[in-house]
């Protein structure tokens, strides 16, 4: 009887000792450390602003490798160093065609730095270089350097900047994520390109035709791991020049998830959106699960 209580009382010790051993793995699937803001939700992603205070500052004209621009970054210094993204405007157009993506994608927590070209009609691979130079400035020089993670950093554009967003990515692929924005480009082949990569293209481009280059583009990155292609359903070449719920959903989604390795907005990614009748888009291609 003696050894039937001490067996008795030995099963809590050994149920205890059985969950801890299954919650290890719990335990062990921590949170990203880079993992910034509450808990997503649509009504957050597509708020015109997200939980981070911003502010903002210019960068000349003279500075060394690009055409000067502005730089987002979210106000708090508690939060530890962010994210960044460079973003290029398109051919003959200003980073003031694409400023509302700013302030809205350093509200959720990174730091953007949008540029001006050399010159306005600079072609893909100088938009390319342009970019790397923003980064590399935006790291070491910047005024809010201190403010940045160089190890975790994005590029984006338009039209020729979406084309330049690929250039970089291939001449630098230690990115964390790409999003050519209604790209533009000569090549029409990407395999050198490791980063993730969210391409956002527009239905009715007459510019960049999604045939000839933002569907080629998605079908030739062989070796990003992860990639994505979402069509806005009867868009033009001209879409990012407008604040859209739909871009900044997913573009934040993107960087999120690549740039922060937050795994909490995998859910804005997977499924992948519906297309067809009825739906913002026209086409939509993940690779899920991510």
């Amino acid at each position: 009887m003696k050894s039937l209580k001490r067996s008795l009382g030995l099963l809590p010790a050994v149920a205890a000792l059985i969950a801890g051993t299954m919650a290890a793995p719990a335990a062990q699937a921590a949170a990203s450390p880079y993992e910034k803001g509450p808990n997503p939700t649509e009504s957050l992603v597509t708020a015109s602003r997200g939980p981070f205070a911003t502010s903002q500052t210019d960068v000349s004209s003279l500075v060394s490798g690009f055409g000067g621009g502005t730089i987002y970054y979210p106000t708090t210094t508690s939060e530890g160093t962010f994210g960044a993204i460079a973003i290029s405007p398109g051919f003959t157009a200003y980073w003031s065609s694409l400023s509302w993506l700013g302030p809205r994608l350093a509200s959720h927590g990174f730091v953007v730095i949008g540029i001006d070209t050399n010159s306005t009609l600079d072609q893909p691979a100088s938009r390319g270089d342009q970019l790397l130079a923003a980064l590399d400035y935006l790291t070491q020089s910047s005024s809010v350097r201190n403010r940045v993670d160089p190890n975790r950093l994005a590029v984006a554009g338009h039209s020729m900047g979406g084309g330049g967003s690929l250039e970089a990515a291939k001449d630098r692929t230690s990115l964390k994520a790409v999003i050519p924005l209604a790209p533009w480009n000569a090549d029409k082949s990407w395999p050198e390109v490791r980063t993730p990569t969210l391409i956002i293209g527009g239905e009715s481009d007459a510019i960049a035709s999604v045939g000839s280059h933002s569907i080629p583009f998605y079908n030739s990155l062989s070796n990003t791991g992860e990639k994505a292609y979402l069509e806005l359903d009867g868009a033009g070449h001209f879409f990012p020049n407008t604040s859209d719920d739909n871009v900044a959903k997913f573009m934040i989604s993107w960087l999120k998830r690549w740039v922060d390795e937050d795994t909490r907005y995998t859910q804005f990614l997977c499924p992948a959106p519906s297309s067809g009748l009825f739906s913002d888009f026209s086409d939509a291609r993940f690779t899920c699960p991510m």
